[in-house]
């Protein structure tokens, strides 16, 4: 069990031999190994479980894959050779030791608001780990962006250098989610919609975004898609478990809960669940016109023959296990991307020590895209619900994107 990493900790200790004389204390690489874990790392820079931090994961953009590097003191293909320096300015500005500089697939637009005594543990724990040689594949990026010398343009453009600065007027534990949701857990690389060359709109912070065929919801307080209907307990106890009495984690997020908030210290979880319930709505939320009542109708029926026997006629399910339909704020998101690849795909419940018991739904692929558009309508129009209506279009699209 990892420590709190709100402990107070002593400075110097990065590890670096041929900068400082000092070898990194106990507490130090115990506080980069709660960080590491904070941000997340594991999960993008482990392709083969049994070499973990090795890289060469393939992430995939709307402009292509790119793979990770590898995180291990492996001096040839790893961080190994790396000075503290190095490691600095590669999380600070999104430049390697060699000048190149990297796609921000890479998450330094937010990991440039990191404190140096914590990027320099990070670099102390991930120092102790087993050397792994591993190359990690070039990228597959479509023409221009193979040339990464355009990456100072869109730095330029759209990337801002700077640690995040308290607000004095907020409580100790409101800046600490800040400082973790913004940058260490860099929520919003997933949760802020991009502009057509990947970079955050800003005006839009945490108001939901696509990420590799889903839509990753909004974390702001709107009253239907986003946390105005969670409590701070409510928000705890998702990051913990991967579950609630409202929501499931879905297929990415399941992953973020099983290797980060879910090893992360209480203290951290609850000061990020501050943070996330202090955001206020961002962006209207659409206005939505009342399905055609063929579609809910015609939905209705398969959700009687397909849904009913984990969800209940009422939608209520059966909560942290099967995921209850009303005031889901999930399904009711703007954009449905989610709830159809779940509904094409099926789903898995995430287990985790604080809830082992598992659930799964099954996949839906014969039904036809008009079927899935019609009972989506239904769920996410039904039981006080309102959602744009789904078309067999969409459908047909998320199916191409599997």
């Amino acid at each position: 069990m990892t420590r709190t990493i709100l402990a107070a900790f002593l400075a110097c200790g990065a590890f670096a031999p041929c900068e400082c004389s000092a070898t990194p204390s106990e507490e130090v690489i115990a506080r980069g190994e709660a960080l590491t874990i904070a941000g997340d790392c594991a999960s993008c820079h482990t392709a083969d479980p049994a070499k973990p931090f090795g890289g060469g994961k393939r992430i995939d953009t709307p402009f292509g894959a790119v793979y990770s590097p590898n995180l291990t003191p492996d001096r040839g293909t790893g961080i190994g050779g790396w000075s503290d320096d190095d490691f600095l300015r590669a999380l600070r500005t999104g430049v390697g030791p060699d000048g190149e500089h990297y796609y921000p697939a890479f998450p330094y637009p937010s990991f440039t608001k990191l404190i140096r005594d914590d990027i320099l543990a990070i670099r102390a724990y991930l120092a102790t780990l087993a050397p792994v040689s591993n190359e990690a594949p070039p990228p597959e990026l479509r023409w221009p962006l193979n040339y990464r010398v355009l990456m100072r343009v869109w730095d330029y453009l759209f990337f801002t250098p700077g640690i995040n600065q308290p607000d004095q007027g907020k409580p100790a534990e409101w800046n600490r989610g800040r400082y973790l949701v913004e940058g260490l857990g860099h929520c919003g690389a997933c949760h802020t919609p991009k502009n057509a060359f990947g970079a955050d709109r800003r005006d839009q912070a945490f108001g939901g975004g696509m990420v590799q065929g889903m839509f990753a919801p909004r974390l702001d307080g709107a009253p239907r898609s986003g946390l105005k209907s969670w409590s701070v307990g409510d928000i705890v106890e998702y990051l913990q478990s991967g579950r609630n009495g409202h929501s499931h984690a879905g297929p990415l997020m399941s992953e973020v809960v099983v290797n980060s908030t879910s090893k992360m210290a209480d203290a951290d979880v609850r000061a990020i669940a501050v943070y996330l319930k202090s955001l206020p709505p961002g962006a209207p939320e659409p206005e939505v016109t009342p399905p055609a009542p063929a579609q809910m109708s015609d939905g209705e029926r398969i959700y009687r023959s397909a849904c009913i026997a984990c969800h209940e006629l009422d939608g209520s399910g059966a909560p942290r296990i099967y995921p209850p339909l009303p005031g889901n704020a999930n399904l009711q998101s703007a954009n449905p991307a989610s709830t159809l690849r779940i509904m094409l795909d099926g789903a898995q419940t995430v287990t985790t020590p604080r809830a082992p018991n598992s659930g799964s739904m099954p996949s839906y692929p014969k039904l036809s895209n008009q079927e899935i558009a019609d009972v989506a309508t239904y769920i996410r129009n039904s039981w006080g619900n309102a959602a744009p209506a789904v078309t067999a279009d969409e459908v047909a699209k998320a199916r191409q994107a599997k």
